[in-house]
């Protein structure tokens, strides 16, 4: 079986990509040159990010209300997103007269699961703002030969010997 090996390089530290990493979740790996790491990375916080807004609605991201506040610590570290969609929260939702706005809210436990999806959203960011801090790269070595491996040129002939 032929696995593909790396060999850790020393750890760099970089605040460029940890606070593109901030900026855009994923960025600060593409900017190191983790491009795929990147791109998934993206892929699953902004996931997080939509699907509890999709399920909370813009309510779920709220910096001034008192029982929300205290989440948007966690939502906030998903970056600037986290910030727009708060300032349509607070600019154009909460500006709607009582009763539209009642049918842009989410109520209950909707409401509490989309807050949680994009707290967690923000907390998987950190965990990648901290990795994209102390990146450590990754080189592919060559696979070393297994003295066995009937495929190695050495091992035929060792077995071949043998034989005779």
């Amino acid at each position: 079986m032929n696995h593909t090996q790396f060999q850790l390089d020393e750890a760099r530290f970089s605040l460029l990509a940890a606070f593109l990493a901030w900026i855009w979740p994923g960025l600060g790996h593409i900017s190191l040159g983790e491009k795929k790491r990147g791109v998934y990375i993206m892929i699953g916080v902004l996931f997080l990010f939509f699907c509890g807004l999709l399920v909370g609605g813009f309510d779920a991201v709220d910096r001034l209300s008192g029982s929300d506040r205290l989440w948007f610590y966690a939502q906030g570290l998903c970056g600037p997103i986290a910030f727009a969609a708060d300032f349509i929260n607070q600019n154009y939702i909460k500006q709607l007269p009582a009763p539209d706005q009642l049918r842009t809210q989410s109520l209950g436990r909707v409401n509490e699961m989309g807050t949680l999806f994009i707290a967690l959203a923000g907390l998987m960011n950190l965990i990648v703002i901290i990795d994209a801090l102390h990146f450590i790269p990754r080189r592919q070595v060559a696979p070393k030969s297994d003295p066995g491996d009937s495929r190695d040129s050495g091992g035929a002939e060792e077995a071949g010997g043998a034989d005779t």
